[in-house]
C-alpha cells in the first residue's frame, strides 16, 4: 500500500488546457508586485518611447483612447507557476505606438510608475504579440493588476508584462531590469521554464 504524507491532495485540477512546465491552472487573478501599488490618474498619465538617440514619442490618456483598440484574449503564466487561460483585454498594440519610430534598436527597457522595470528583445513587442493594455473583463483596469494601464506581452512570464508603465526605451543593448538585476531570467519563456539566470 502507497504512503501518501498527510495534506497531500494530488496534483490541482486542470480544465484540459495546455500548461507549460511547472505550471497549474489557477481560476482566480492573483496579485502580485515588487512594491506598493501606484495610484494614477489619467490625468497624470502619460506614455512615452524614448529611441537611442534620444527623440521622445509621448501619448497622454486621451491620445492612447484615440488610438485604434484591440480585443485580446491571451493566458496568462506567471513565474510563481500559477497559469490563468482565456483572459480577454482591450488595449492598443505595441506595433501602433511605435509604427512611425524610427530606430535600430534591438532591445527595450520597460519602465513603470513607481520604478519598476524589465527588459525584453524589441522584436517581441511587435507582429501582434504586444499591447498596452488599458481593460481588462470588459472593465476599466484596477490599479492592482496594473491600471490605469499595463503592459501585456503574454507569450512570457508575467513579470515581463510590467504594470503601471509609463515608458519604453528603446536600446542597442540588452539591458537587466528589476527582477533580472536580481537573478530572474533575461528573456523569460514559460515553455523553456526560463524563471532564472541558467534555466
Amino acid at each position: 500500500m502507497p504512503i501518501i504524507s498527510h495534506g497531500f491532495h494530488g496534483r490541482r485540477p486542470t480544465s484540459g488546457n495546455n500548461l507549460p512546465p511547472g505550471q497549474y491552472e489557477t481560476f482566480d487573478f492573483p496579485v502580485m508586485s515588487a512594491g506598493p501599488t501606484p495610484r494614477i490618474t489619467h490625468a497624470e498619465w502619460e506614455f512615452t518611447v524614448t529611441t537611442e538617440d534620444g527623440t521622445r514619442h509621448r501619448w497622454d490618456w486621451t491620445e492612447l483612447m484615440a488610438l485604434p483598440a484591440e480585443t485580446p484574449t491571451v493566458d496568462l503564466h506567471c513565474v510563481t507557476k500559477w497559469s490563468k487561460f482565456g483572459t480577454s483585454w482591450r488595449g492598443v498594440s505595441l506595433d501602433t505606438l511605435l509604427a512611425d519610430v524610427e530606430t535600430s534598436a534591438e532591445y527595450a527597457l520597460v519602465h513603470s510608475y513607481g520604478g519598476y522595470t524589465t527588459n525584453l528583445p524589441l522584436e517581441d513587442l511587435l507582429d501582434g504579440q504586444a499591447w498596452i493594455a488599458h481593460e481588462y473583463d470588459g472593465e476599466e483596469l484596477a490599479p492592482e493588476h496594473g491600471g490605469p494601464a499595463r503592459l501585456l506581452v503574454p507569450h512570457l512570464y508575467l513579470w515581463k508584462s510590467a504594470k503601471w508603465v509609463r515608458g519604453i526605451q528603446l536600446l542597442p543593448e540588452d539591458e537587466p531590469g528589476f527582477w533580472e538585476s536580481v537573478g530572474y531570467h533575461d528573456y523569460g519563456d514559460p515553455w523553456r521554464e526560463q524563471r532564472y539566470q541558467g534555466d
